[in-house]
């Protein structure tokens, strides 16, 4: 139990471990990161894996570190793309038993209805829109394969959005990691961005939960 303790948490945090990852497996690191963004957008079951945050803090890090930046562009646009095309198969395949009211393991029902308002206020725009939203993220494919989109439109969606949010938060993460002030103070650079990157996510908590009181 211990064990699965500490892989929880290497999980859920592996972005505050990033530096020590870099340190002891080198270029390795690709695939560790290739593999958490595509599980964070492909698995409608891991919508809690470092996204934002991760990207931020690897660019950062290509900043202060051999890994190549534009070599992680390509490989976590990649995995941000295929990761939600592999979520919008499983949504396809999962289509007919949550059209008949059947409950699916791991799908909160409080992530179906939040997904559903935002289809409902941005339509097919969602699929894009949601690459910067937190569980929306995840969660959005996996409507988008009950039929509400096409796969055509689903990928045009699905590549500019992979390509904006990664581009947005690594070269963002890069920039900001070759201040000479945040080169200084590393670890706690790193630690402020992990802070910032769950604010929208308590706010987002704070205003469904004033919606519930309603």
């Amino acid at each position: 139990m211990e064990t699965l303790l500490k892989l929880a948490e290497f999980a859920l945090h592996i972005d505050k471990y990033l530096v020590q990852i870099v340190a002891n497996y080198g270029s390795e690191t690709y695939l560790i990161l290739f593999l958490t963004i595509f599980l964070e957008t492909g698995m409608v079951f891991t919508p809690f894996l470092p996204g934002d945050s991760l990207l931020f803090a690897s660019g950062m890090i290509t900043a202060n570190s051999d890994l190549n930046i534009f070599f992680l562009l390509i490989i976590l646009s990649v995995a941000a793309i295929l990761g939600d095309s592999v979520n919008y198969s499983i949504g396809k395949y999962f289509s007919y038993r949550i059209k008949n009211g059947q409950n699916i393991p791991f799908v909160k029902q409080e992530y179906v209805e939040k997904t559903e308002r935002f289809y409902e206020k941005y339509g097919n725009k969602t699929i894009f829109i949601a690459r910067f939203v937190p569980v929306i993220r995840t969660m959005a494919p996996f409507f988008a394969g009950f039929g509400s989109l096409n796969y055509s439109s689903f990928i045009f969606y699905n590549i500019a959005g992979g390509l904006s949010w990664v581009a947005l938060f690594l070269f963002g993460g890069y920039y900001f990691g070759n201040v000479q002030i945040v080169k200084d103070n590393f670890s706690a650079a790193i630690m402020f961005v992990i802070i910032v990157s769950i604010i929208p996510a308590i706010v987002e908590c704070i205003r469904e939960s004033r919606l519930g009181k309603k």
